[in-house]
């Protein structure tokens, strides 16, 4: 690569690009030990919104993908901070597939009264009557918070559609936007920079998502990687405008990306 000597972090998706259904992809483990010895930094971003910092990491390690909780940003720990911020003490409605209420400390939880709405990952809450909820208390002013956007997510049984396919239908029926917290919104890339103490400049993005992933991180500055793995298909990278830094068949070739004389960063 011709980023070579500028790139001092990695930050890493997770689902897709370490693990399918929570099972390693082949040569995951190895490839992120390996890029750690090299000595850049590293941080884990990701819109898992089912399980908490501490679980996911829990999760790879069992995986043999050997990270602390402290180096995972999930978007709810993102949008926890988002709505501590902009909506302080406010009473928070949480629509979401699984139970992360470690990641929300802090927030007031109130599904009855609320007076913010925050969308996480979609599931079976996602019901006919939820949404149609969350539309009507729009039109009566109430604010939406979405963890993210992401429209599709890999499971070892295949794509499953989440949040992101529902938003502009929200925003239409509801006649106002939703804020928009997780990838593919900036914050997440420069929060997860942050916690490496780099500038964005010095990151390297890896992802499976070419347009959540990928090219949102180039946009902050990233240099991006996609991997031909998870949610990646081919008709969905001859489609984009714009292209990634660069493709690899999987995480198991990052390091020989940033080591081969010829290509390395």
């Amino acid at each position: 690569m011709s980023d070579r000597g500028r790139i001092r972090g990695v930050l890493y998706d997770i689902d897709g690009v370490l693990v399918t259904s929570w099972q390693e992809i082949d040569g995951a483990a190895v490839a992120v030990r390996r890029v750690r010895e090299s000595g850049l930094r590293r941080a884990f971003l990701t819109n898992t919104t089912s399980r908490t910092c501490a679980e996911i990491a829990e999760r790879l390690c069992s995986s043999g993908i050997e990270v602390a909780a402290g180096e995972i940003v999930t978007a709810a720990r993102l949008t926890a901070e988002f709505v501590g911020r902009h909506y302080p003490g406010a009473a928070v409605w949480v629509l979401n597939h699984g139970d992360i209420g470690a990641d929300l400390a802090g927030l007031t939880l109130d599904d009855e009264h609320p007076d913010v709405v925050v969308i996480g990952g979609a599931g079976v809450e996602f019901s006919h009557l939820a949404l149609s909820r969350v539309a009507e208390l729009m039109l009566d002013g109430v604010p939406v918070v979405a963890m993210h956007s992401g429209l599709t997510w890999a499971t070892a049984e295949g794509l499953r559609v989440d949040a992101g396919v529902y938003l502009p239908g929200l925003e239409a029926a509801g006649n106002a936007r939703i804020e928009v917290v997780g990838k593919p919104a900036a914050a997440g890339f420069r929060t997860c920079a942050e916690l490496m103490r780099l500038d964005p400049s010095e990151v390297l993005m890896i992802g499976d998502d070419v347009q959540s992933d990928v090219l949102a991180a180039q946009a902050v500055g990233m240099t991006g990687v996609l991997v031909r793995t998870g949610k990646f298909r081919a008709a969905v990278l001859a489609a984009v405008d714009r292209k990634p830094d660069h493709v690899i068949d999987s995480v198991a070739a990052l390091p020989g990306l940033i080591t081969s004389p010829a290509n390395a960063l």
